[in-house]
């Protein structure tokens, strides 16, 4: 069966999504870039057609989209506490949001994230989020495989200590009163 290009970057497009949002952690601009590089990806003329390939490839050109946004602007985007909270509010669930263990874990994951420098957002968002082997990330960053490795080990220990720092520990609920 031929390799169907549409169907891949379908298939890949919530992947992608993350990883935009683990570069820039907005979810407008993570869209908007998800969305160039899914309209850049059925337009080239040449794409792999072999799914592994095809994958590295289509997350390249998210990368360099980012790239161009940030070129664009003239500015590396980095979100405080305020803007983060302000982008996780525009994407909420409706109704009241119960606040779990796990819902805090994955705030303080979001919050410490933004946090990070851009690299190691980056390589946090290839290999723990997009789920990326060491091999894959250094093909798509275009660097040695034991630079992910080096640098997925800094960024994984400054994630740490960005969730150490915040300081957020969860406050157990109440039970709910019998009537």
């Amino acid at each position: 069966m031929p390799f169907d290009r549409r169907q891949a970057v379908q298939e890949l497009a919530a992947r992608l999504y993350g990883y935009a949002m683990s570069l820039c952690a907005d979810p407008t601009l993570a869209e908007d870039l998800a969305q160039e590089t899914v309209t850049r990806a059925i337009a080239a003329r040449r794409a792999p057609t072999d799914d592994a390939a095809f994958r590295a490839w289509a997350f390249r050109i998210l990368r360099n989209a980012w790239i161009d946004h940030m070129r664009r602007e003239g500015r590396l985007v980095i979100l405080d506490g305020d803007d983060m909270a302000d982008a996780i509010d525009n994407h909420r669930i409706d109704g009241p949001a119960i606040f779990d263990d796990s819902l805090v874990n994955a705030l303080t994951v979001r919050f410490a994230l933004a946090r990070l420098k851009p690299a190691h957002r980056e390589i946090i968002g290839l290999v723990d989020v997009a789920g990326f082997s060491y091999a894959e990330a250094a093909d798509i960053l275009v660097i040695p495989v034991g630079t992910v490795m080096s640098r997925l080990s800094s960024a994984r220990a400054g994630l740490a200590k960005a969730i150490v720092d915040a300081n957020i520990v969860p406050m157990p609920l109440r039970a709910r009163r019998k009537s």
